[in-house]
């Protein structure tokens, strides 16, 4: 069976006892989060969150640049007045450069992807004070707390970065 499938199957479990139908636009508590799409980290889980409460915004490794559209959107038009922010440890973004991936695109598609920035780190901690830093100097973005973590998918914890 496909996963595709199997998602199917499981929604159909889901959708038989769902009772949110009636939850508000805008989130309940007033805030963004943006977090790597690793597959080992679950924002809701890990931080108490249940339908309704926050907007989620997964791209690879986490990075505010890429997700600044959907900020504004949820500031501007959603009402959300907090940004936290979650990189995690054993991170895939931790292990290439620019050039890798565009080299191993040139290789295995043929075409050319120098236009993109793909936003790989070298330090984990400093991938989250320059997100922090590029929210907090963007016009486009509210003057609002902005708080980041570094998630442990060794233990689960998230940790402050400061």
């Amino acid at each position: 069976m496909s996963v595709a499938r199997e998602f199917e199957t499981a929604n159909k479990h889901y959708a038989a006892s769902f009772k949110k139908g009636d939850l508000p636009l805008p989130p309940a508590r007033k805030v963004a989060i943006v977090a790597c799409m690793d597959a080992r980290l679950d924002p809701a889980r890990a931080l108490g969150l249940e339908e309704g409460d926050a907007h989620v915004i997964r791209n690879a490794g986490g990075r505010v640049s890429d997700a600044l559209r959907s900020i504004v959107i949820s500031q501007q038009l959603l009402g959300t007045r907090e940004i936290i922010i979650v990189h995690h440890t054993d991170c895939g973004m931790l292990t290439f450069t620019d050039d890798d991936i565009r080299g191993k695109i040139r290789k295995e598609l043929n075409q050319d992807a120098d236009h993109i920035a793909f936003l790989p780190f070298t330090d984990l901690r400093q991938s989250v004070l320059d997100d922090i830093r590029f929210l907090k100097g963007s016009e486009l973005v509210l003057n609002v707390p902005v708080t980041g973590y570094k998630y442990e998918v060794e233990s689960g914890k998230i940790v402050k970065v400061e």
